[in-house]
């Protein structure tokens, strides 16, 4: 799918539905989910290449995502096979309202066939925070992962684009708000070119992967706050006598 044309309306969606969640904590599932997040609407056939799996268990996994609003399907332009599409172009795996477990699904392998659906439970119910844990921890492997292709590929890979990459690190001294702040402007320079959304993009475009990473260094020394809020001892207290009136007994 070209995005040159024109791009989709922006809709960003923070989803915090325990059921939604449970859908989504599946590997496959979020693969394929980030695929038709970065590519635009694509068949269960073109799905399968990119995750490496089958037509008939995507098409499964997909439909899973479509009861919950997550995907949903459009019309083939050749009127074959109906591709799929993401219901929103920006998505926050977020914390919601109510506090009950979420039960994850483990290995990935096994989760690959419909008929061990059963077979994949944990075995354990899982907090709000430990579920996202999960997904960080998910979506942190899965940067590397895509990163370490990368760099494998690079000698295949246009010289033009090539000299374009970016692979940088940072240390910044800066607070909270300053952090803040700085992750909203980013937000602001990227937004315009995001694929899902992008209209009137050059022909030479492509598809490109930007991760953002900005969090307290786990070695950072945290500055001592309280000092400033504790009272001054060296002041002399101003109702104190001074030597001159202190009496001798």
């Amino acid at each position: 799918m070209s995005f040159t044309s024109g791009g989709r309306p922006e809709d960003r969606r923070t989803v915090t539905d325990p059921r939604a969640l449970r859908a989504l904590a599946h590997p496959l599932r979020l693969a394929l989910l980030d695929h038709l997040m970065s590519f635009g609407a694509r068949t269960a056939s073109e799905c399968a290449d990119a995750v490496g799996s089958t037509p008939s268990n995507c098409s499964y996994h997909l439909r899973a995502l479509a009861r919950f609003g997550l995907v949903e399907r459009v019309e083939a332009e050749d009127g074959r096979e109906r591709p799929w599409q993401s219901t929103a172009t920006g998505l926050q795996l977020g914390r919601g309202d109510d506090p009950g477990a979420v039960e994850l699904r483990g290995n990935a392998e096994r989760c690959r066939d419909p008929s061990a659906e059963g077979a994949c439970d944990r075995g354990s119910r899982l907090g709000v925070d430990a579920v996202e844990r999960f997904f960080a921890d998910h979506q942190i492997d899965e940067e590397a992962a895509r990163l370490h292709r990368a760099i494998a590929l690079r000698d295949s890979v246009p010289p033009v684009w090539r000299e374009s990459s970016i692979l940088s690190g940072y240390a910044l001294r800066i607070s909270p708000g300053e952090l803040r702040e700085l992750g909203e402007r980013l937000d602001a320079l990227i937004r315009p070119y995001i694929a899902l959304t992008r209209t009137a993009a050059p022909g030479d475009s492509a598809v490109v992967a930007l991760n953002l990473n900005a969090f307290l260094h786990p070695d950072a020394e945290l500055p001592n706050t309280s000092d400033e809020d504790a009272p001054d001892t060296d002041t002399p207290d101003a109702e104190a006598p001074s030597d001159a009136e202190v009496e001798e007994p």
